[in-house]
């Protein structure tokens, strides 16, 4: 049974890594939440660490980039896990081809920078799609438009058997007050047609072995029994927890806050009959990290 707590100190004790979701748990794509801030120096204050966990298609450099402009002090946390890296890494290492098809921008051309850490990269051409051996996507390239939209284009790949890399599996994240489609709507879409997605942030296990990976890198590792996974994504942030065995805080006035019907905390009858309709359960639940 999922316990409602009321702040992220509740269970500072229990754990030493947190395993931090981003959009819609620390801020909402365009600002910071402002209790985050103190939320997350407190646990780091006694001496625990902080991955920012995030299924952005960016490189965790984009990733610290971005949070920065959003109002997010780096003495939050201690390292970055993004399912733009773990999605690279496969790339470079030629999961869809050397000519792929972009879907989705981002700023920079940090997806596309060489990784020295491979041996012997496979060098990628950015091409148009009747040239493309496979795709990658960012997300759609225009992620408030309708979803048949891409139809065409994933129709086509499929007819060439092409498979599809997806840099970053959420459906959608609210921009503000804005609901928006992310990549992993158009590899659903991809695959539900036949197609074969290639998935590597959460719920998937990529990404959680670069977590620890990266954890290894400063020194902090921990059992599985030690960390938290933080989200608001019930079928990627806590899910993917659930998979890898781990404890889970799952931020309901995110994503679902209607359907929790989350003010300063959820409802406790909605919050029950929502995680009974997810067939997911989370360890703990709370309005918002504080």
């Amino acid at each position: 049974m999922t316990q409602i707590i009321r702040s992220l100190a509740d269970l500072t004790d229990r754990y030493d890594v947190l395993l931090c979701d981003l959009w819609g748990c620390v801020h909402n794509g365009r600002e910071v939440y402002p209790e985050a801030i103190p939320a997350l120096r407190a646990f780091r204050a006694a001496g625990k660490t902080v991955v920012l966990l995030t299924n952005s298609p960016r490189d965790r450099e984009g990733v610290a980039e971005q949070v920065a402009t959003f109002g997010l002090p780096d003495d939050c946390w201690d390292t970055i896990a993004s399912s733009g890296d773990a999605a690279r890494a496969a790339m470079f290492m030629g999961a869809v081809g050397a000519k792929v098809h972009v879907m989705g921008e981002q700023s920079g051309d940090g997806f596309f920078r060489p990784m020295e850490i491979l041996d012997a990269p496979v060098p990628i051409e950015r091409v148009a799609i009747d040239a493309a051996e496979g795709i990658v996507c960012l997300g759609p390239d225009d992620p408030m438009a309708d979803p048949e939209t891409w139809r065409a284009d994933l129709l086509y790949a499929k007819q060439k058997d092409m498979k599809l890399l997806c840099a970053n599996p959420d459906i959608v994240v609210d921009r503000g007050e804005e609901r928006e489609w992310c990549a992993g709507a158009v590899a659903r879409m991809y695959a539900e047609m036949g197609g074969e997605s290639l998935y590597f942030g959460k719920p998937h296990p990529p990404i959680y072995d670069l977590a620890r990976r990266r954890l290894a890198s400063i020194d902090r590792t921990a059992p599985d029994s030690r960390m938290l996974a933080v989200g608001d994504g019930i079928q990627t942030d806590i899910k993917g927890a659930l998979g890898e065995d781990i404890d889970s805080l799952f931020i309901t006035g995110g994503l679902a806050r209607v359907e929790t019907g989350t003010g300063t905390d959820p409802d406790p009858d909605k919050l029950a009959r929502y995680i009974e309709s997810e067939m997911v359960t989370p360890t703990y639940a709370i309005g918002a990290l504080r």
